[in-house]
C-alpha cells in the first residue's frame, strides 16, 4: 500500500474514536431513557444513520491498484475519505438539541460526503476495470 494510501486511511482511523463517541452517546440515551432520543424519531433515525460510514477504509487499499494517474488517485482517496469525516457530523449535528424535530442545514453535510463517496467509488471501479 502506498504511503498516500496508508496515510488516507490513517486520517480516517483517527475518526474512529468519534465513532465510538457517538455509539456511547446512543448507549447512553437508551439505558438512562434520556429524553428527546426515545421520543423524537427524526434524532433516533438520523443519530442511527450517523455510524454507517466507517466502512469505506476498505477502498484505500484499491486505490494503488487502480489504472489511474496519481492526480486521480489523490482525488479518489479525498471524495471516499469525505464521506466518514463528513456524514456522522451532518447526521448528528442537523438534530444536535432533544426537541429538534426536523434537521437543520448541516445535513447538508451528508449530501457533500455521500455524492464524494460515490464520485469516488465509482471512479475507483472504473480504474480497477
Amino acid at each position: 500500500m502506498s504511503s498516500s494510501s496508508l496515510s488516507t486511511a490513517g486520517v480516517l482511523l483517527i475518526t474512529v474514536p468519534a465513532v465510538a463517541f457517538g455509539g456511547m452517546s446512543l448507549l447512553a440515551h437508551l439505558t438512562r431513557n434520556i429524553p428527546g432520543y426515545l421520543d423524537n424519531p427524526t434524532r433516533r433515525s438520523l443519530w442511527r444513520a450517523g455510524h454507517a460510514h466507517a466502512g469505506v477504509l476498505v477502498a484505500m487499499l484499491y486505490v494503488d491498484q487502480a489504472d489511474l494517474s496519481d492526480g486521480m488517485r489523490t482525488l479518489v482517496r479525498v471524495l471516499i475519505a469525505a464521506a466518514p469525516i463528513l456524514m456522522p457530523p451532518g447526521f448528528f449535528l442537523s438534530v444536535a438539541r432533544p426537541r429538534d424535530t426536523k434537521p437543520n442545514g448541516l445535513l447538508w453535510l451528508t449530501v457533500a460526503g455521500g455524492a464524494g463517496l460515490g464520485v469516488g467509488a465509482l471512479t475507483l471501479g472504473v480504474g480497477l476495470l
